[in-house]
């Protein structure tokens, strides 16, 4: 005899027939205020099958829960639909909730189009309206499981799915009469230390809370949803009343209200992102006692989205592949990209020390022997692992395993918010975190905030024309460093130059690597054109995709440059890709002419065999033609990738005021300094910002401590 269903399973039955037909297209951007939407109210004397009242429901959008509220009329009709969205992002899924209201009246059900582009927020309107509709449908729903009387759960392993980032999250549990015993996260396709930082985490912190009401992962939201959204649906199958769990959100704590401690250590570093690592690394090998401050609740900040690769010259790779380079071409290359603005010392002194940091990073079992091309080099010398792989996240998963044989003090989820100065000199940091205020005294301070690439209020401040502009860096990235730098003093370096990355996937925010144009992709536009040399430097290439129609293009691919860089897996696995076995089909799936498509790539093919470029002059990346079905494209648009601006500081990485003279005992490295890359950085560069610059602040601050 058939089991009968329960609740909870008919109405996941209900939502994954509803949602059957999306494809996963992207992300929104983390956005703050509040979205809401009731589309005008439709005929009262609509017939429907729902039984008159008002329902709702939610369901987790992007940035937190999106509930839906349905008005049912006495015909049972829907008469009224009103969605609310905290934390949807303004420009993108917070946009398309009046849509979806309307969506949601004209179908008289969840079974909606969505929109396109507001994937996360139009799935949880779906989820949403089809809880809320069950509970109106006047259907008689069998009871599920449940757990004897005062017990929250049947004993026994249950197991949940949702869909994350890339690709389902699993979730299994075993639980006793009352408690949560085992957890087990299961999710490979997740964003390599971003989302895979929560499907780590989460487990212990939901054993600890006993509670699948916890809150997110800061930074991974998507996939945190996804884990408690799995982890309902397993506890659910265990009997459990999930209205009976308590709420383990922890309140936030008034700053005056909070614990104080004093601690003490020879160096602090403020920012666990590449630069920071680089420099914990260097200082506790050098003897010294470390503590490093990290706001976010894991390591990595803007270095896990960088996906090409470092920028290096007369390198012991270089030379075992015949790549001939120099580094006074390195330095003409970098000061040309950033038009001349760049600190010529602060350029010389990185790429004259780029070799010994490749040289570094392999000596910490993070080798980048991979050589190519990137926009605005002369030669190939943009490092990157050997199987293509994104070079941020593989770089931050070597800094921590070396960290953690090292035993470096990082201190996570704890904000600096104050360089405390004494007589001239910085002699500590003031910190706080969820509970506590630290007042931490040093000999030295290094600052490796990053940018603030993704503060929208400092954006506008320096450039207005940029504001609402889709941002591709870590939630962290919000100018921190700069702020308390200045307020003691510090002087700012070209703090209005923000950098635009032509190749930004839009509704996800996901940077496209320039590892796929430097290994032969070629830019197109709506009709189906090349309208650039595709490796000129980005601010020029940004500036061309926005003379085309609609400011946008497609950047096209085949599949023998696929099976050569890594990197694009995660593309195909989120969705952002259009695949076709013919350029005449993918033109069709792009609504581009094929004929001129395929007449574009024909061109290209031949131009390639030829190693001239008589459109638009291209000499580089075009070792291999696209030739190897099936084609590929992305629709890419400029985003905000670096701000180039910041602290100033000399070639021993120590931080200048506004008098040109050396704070003592500040030191500064990474995107949180300006100078290096004037107005325009060069693809490749930044992680070789990092290292460089991360390890000469490490080393100038041991020696200002020894001294």
């Amino acid at each position: 005899m058939k089991e009968p269903i329960t609740k909870n399973q008919w109405i996941r039955g209900v939502i994954a027939g509803v949602c059957a037909v999306v494809i996963l297209l992207g992300l929104e951007a983390i956005g703050n205020g509040l979205h809401s939407a009731t589309a005008p109210s439709v005929d009262a004397n609509i017939v429907g099958e729902y039984q008159p009242g008002t329902y709702a429901a939610s369901a987790n959008g992007f940035g937190g829960p999106v509930e839906v509220t349905l008005t049912v009329g006495e015909n049972g009709g829907i008469t009224d639909a009103a969605i609310t969205g905290a934390s949807e992002t303004p420009d993108v899924g917070g946009a398309a909730i009046p849509d979806l209201s309307a969506q949601l009246l004209s179908a008289q059900s969840a079974e909606i189009d969505g929109v396109s582009g507001a994937t996360f927020t139009t799935n949880a309107v779906k989820e949403a309206a089809a809880a809320a509709l069950a509970e109106a449908s006047g259907i008689e729903l069998l009871s599920g499981p449940k757990a004897e009387e005062g017990n929250l759960f049947i004993p026994g392993y249950y197991d949940g799915v949702s869909m994350g980032f890339g690709g389902d999250v699993t979730v299994t549990v075993k639980v006793s009469e009352n408690s949560i015993d085992f957890i087990d996260i299961e999710g490979d396709h997740e964003t390599e230390n971003i989302g895979s930082f929560a499907v780590s985490m989460l487990g212990d912190r939901i054993l600890a809370a006993q509670t699948p009401n916890i809150d997110a992962l800061t930074g991974a939201t998507v996939t945190s949803g996804a884990i408690l959204r799995a982890l309902k649906q397993a506890l659910t199958e265990a009997g459990a009343d999930l209205s009976a769990f308590p709420d383990a959100k922890q309140p936030e704590i008034a700053s005056a209200d909070k614990e104080e401690k004093t601690l003490e250590a020879d160096i602090v570093i403020i920012g666990a992102g590449g630069a920071g690592m680089t420099a914990a690394i260097h200082a506790v090998e050098a003897g010294k006692d470390v503590i490093l401050l990290e706001k976010m609740p894991y390591a990595g900040g803007n270095t896990t989205k960088a996906t090409g690769g470092m920028n290096a010259a007369e390198t012991h790779y270089q030379a075992e592949q015949n790549i001939e380079d120099t580094v006074s071409q390195f330095i003409e290359d970098t000061i040309n990209g950033g038009h001349g603005l760049n600190n010529r010392d602060l350029v010389t002194i990185m790429a004259q020390k780029s070799a010994e940091g490749i040289e570094w990073l392999d000596s910490i079992n993070a080798p980048l022997p991979k050589v190519s091309f990137s926009g605005g080099a002369t030669n190939a010398r943009i490092h990157s692992p050997e199987d293509g792989s994104g070079v941020g996240a593989y770089l931050v998963t070597a800094f921590l395993k070396k960290m953690d044989e090292l035993g470096v003090n990082v201190m996570y989820d704890t904000k600096a918010t104050e360089l405390i100065k004494t007589d001239g000199a910085i002699t500590g940091v003031k910190a706080e975190d969820k509970t506590t205020k630290y007042d931490i005294s040093a000999k030295a301070v290094i600052l490796t905030t990053g940018g603030f690439g993704c503060n929208e209020d400092m954006i506008v401040k320096y450039k207005p024309e940029l504001k609402g502009t889709v941002k591709t860096g870590s939630p962290g990235a919000t100018g921190d460093g700069i702020v308390m730098a200045e307020e003691i003093g510090a002087a700012l370096v070209d703090i209005e130059q923000i950098q635009l990355h032509p190749t930004v996937e839009q509704s996800t925010s996901m940077l496209i690597t320039e590892g796929v144009r430097g290994d032969g992709a070629i830019l197109v536009n709506q009709s189906g054109k090349r309208f650039i040399n595709e490796l000129l430097t980005r601010d020029v290439v940004s500036a061309g995709e926005l003379e085309q129609e609609g400011q946008y293009a497609y950047i096209i691919f085949d599949q023998k440059l696929r099976d050569g860089l890594k990197a694009i897996e995660k593309y195909v696995s989120i969705g952002i890709t259009t695949q076709a076995d013919t350029i005449e089909e993918l033109a069709e799936k792009l609504n581009i002419d094929p004929a001129t498509l395929s007449e574009t790539l024909k061109n290209w093919n031949q131009y390639v065999a030829d190693k001239n470029d008589p459109d638009f002059g291209r000499d580089t990346g075009m070792e291999e033609d696209l030739s190897t079905p099936p084609y590929y494209a992305i629709k890419v648009a400029p985003g905000i990738h670096h701000t180039m601006g910041g602290v100033k500081i000399d070639t021993d990485a120590e931080v200048i005021d506004t008098k040109n003279a050396v704070i003592p005992g500040l030191f500064a490295a990474g995107e949180v300094t300006g100078g290096v890359h004037g107005g325009n950085r060069i693809g490749g560069t930044a992680v070789t910002d990092i290292v460089v610059f991360g390890t000469i602040a490490s080393d100038s601050a041991v020696k200002y401590c020894d001294n």
